[in-house]
């Protein structure tokens, strides 16, 4: 299972976390592995469960 680092950005973005969000686009790989990156999206408040029904926008 992957999630769309467009989906997480826009999340982030629809929460006002711009600076986040823009950290996320340079950062990360445009399909995140939950796994690997658990620690932050702990730290984000990301449920990568809902990161993954959600459709990216």
């Amino acid at each position: 299972m992957r999630i769309a680092r467009d989906r997480i950005v826009t999340v982030l973005r629809e929460r006002g976390q711009q600076m986040r969000a823009d950290w996320i686009e340079r950062e990360l790989p445009e399909l995140v592995d939950p796994a690997q990156h658990v620690g932050l999206l702990a730290t984000l408040h990301l449920d990568p469960a809902d990161l993954v029904d959600a459709p990216s926008r």
